[in-house]
């Protein structure tokens, strides 16, 4: 069952331009502010629900969310057209319109230039906006100094990461559908933690239903820089035997750490080659750009560490980080824990700026992985916060039994639930 043959795409909205409308420029957003106004920058799973929410709980407060893109294409799922079952990237698209429309959100479309957290300003390509809180979910970048002969610039456009939904997604199932049958396909995959745990392995999955149907004599080789399967390894493993036998080679503790793009090859800590006709390089990861320029990336010079109760910055007030970029204790870098760290960011922000008590966190997570067209597996757990930690609640974490049609029913009615509350 695919999300074609679901045909939802009505429910997310076709393009519009009211969300730019909303907003065309900085104008007045560059003065004071009133002490009621929160900047959200990022327009994906964390951006939208915080800014959104926010406006729920509190219309006296103004939200104004930045994002350089009129669109945001979802990561999860994407997989599924890497490996022929979307037709496009439409069902994984939203707009901004109706953030504006039904919830008064000024949606601002600028590149963020820089945060000046001791004034209150953040720096856009079409001038300042002013806060008093601000929120951070800028996703992701990635660690490509640590992988020798990368160029951020060339390197994706021969080597797809395909981290990022859009372009890069659209590259790499070209790439699969150019390549002659008999051609292996690589993917790297880092050392977690990265975002989306159990991704790279479903698109090994993916990617093995499309060759087994499209490239007789091919095969998916997965260099895995961790000693094992990151998340969901039984079922995986199950899936791969029952779907996929011998057209899956998976090898653990295999670190790319250098690549040849002339000679389609990939170095395994600089001494073992393998060669690919596709080669799916996913780099090693860390918060994105603007986290860094904001001033609220640890000591690690990878992440973000926040309070796990309000998702406030432990370097700076007044800015928090949601999504990828933060440091989450127990709870995974994915889709779902952006948007429960958001509403729970969201709901303390409105508490502070009225003077009332804080609330606990409590999060929620749940990823499906797809092992064919019809068969999904999940995972979930719930969270809270316990000694300064987001930990998990004992006994929350669980799995699917089996591989299972209902689950990948289900995988798609989450898709469309949370996309649609993204968006509305």
């Amino acid at each position: 069952m695919t999300l074609d043959r679901r045909n939802f795409i009505k429910l997310l909205g076709g393009a519009s331009s009211l969300a730019l409308a909303a907003c065309a420029g900085t104008g007045g957003l560059s003065g004071p502010t009133g002490g009621r106004r929160v900047v959200v920058v990022g327009g994906g799973y964390g951006g939208t629900i915080a800014a959104k929410y926010i406006r729920m709980m509190d219309s006296s407060i103004e939200v104004v969310l930045i994002e350089r893109n009129d669109h945001f294409v979802s990561c999860p799922f994407s997989n599924l057209y890497i490996g022929g079952l979307m037709k496009d990237l439409t069902p994984l698209t939203i707009k901004y319109d109706k953030l504006a429309a039904n919830h008064g959100v000024k949606v601002l479309q600028a590149e963020v230039t820089g945060v000046d957290a001791a004034t209150k300003v953040v720096k856009t390509s079409t001038g300042d906006v002013t806060y008093d809180r601000l929120v951070l979910s800028p996703g992701i970048e990635f660690r490509t100094e640590e992988i020798k002969g990368y160029d951020l610039a060339a390197t994706p456009e021969i080597m797809p990461h395909a981290w990022k939904a859009g372009p890069q997604t659209i590259l790499l199932r070209k790439q699969l559908e150019a390549m002659k049958a008999g051609g292996n396909v690589v993917i790297s995959i880092p050392l977690a933690p990265f975002r989306c745990p159990p991704g790279p392995y479903e698109r090994a999955s993916m990617i093995a239903m499309y060759l087994k149907q499209h490239k007789p004599g091919s095969k998916v080789i997965i260099l895995d820089a961790n000693p094992d399967i990151v998340s969901k390894k039984g079922l995986f493993l199950k899936g791969w035997k029952k779907h996929y036998d011998g057209l899956i080679d998976y090898r653990a503790a295999k670190k790319v750490t250098e690549i040849d793009t002339r000679g389609m090859a990939v170095l395994i800590e600089g001494i073992e080659e393998v060669k690919g006709a596709v080669i799916n390089v996913i780099p090693p990861q860390k918060a994105g750009h603007i986290a860094h320029v904001a001033g609220v990336v640890g000591t690690d010079k990878k992440w973000c560490p926040v309070n796990p109760m309000t998702f406030e910055s432990t370097l700076h007030k007044n800015i928090h980080v949601v999504g990828d970029s933060c440091v989450a204790g127990a709870m995974p870098k994915s889709g779902y824990s952006a948007n429960s760290e958001a509403k729970a960011c969201a709901t303390n922000i409105v508490n502070a700026m009225n003077g009332k008590e804080l609330i606990d966190f409590s999060g929620i997570n749940t990823c499906y992985s797809f092992l064919s067209a019809k068969e999904a597996v999940e995972v979930t757990g719930v969270y809270k916060v316990d000694k300064g930690a987001i930990i998990a609640v004992p006994g929350s974490v669980g799995v699917s039994p089996d591989l299972s049609e209902t689950e990948a029913i289900y995988a798609e009615s989450w898709l469309k639930n949370i996309l649609t509350e993204m968006s509305t």
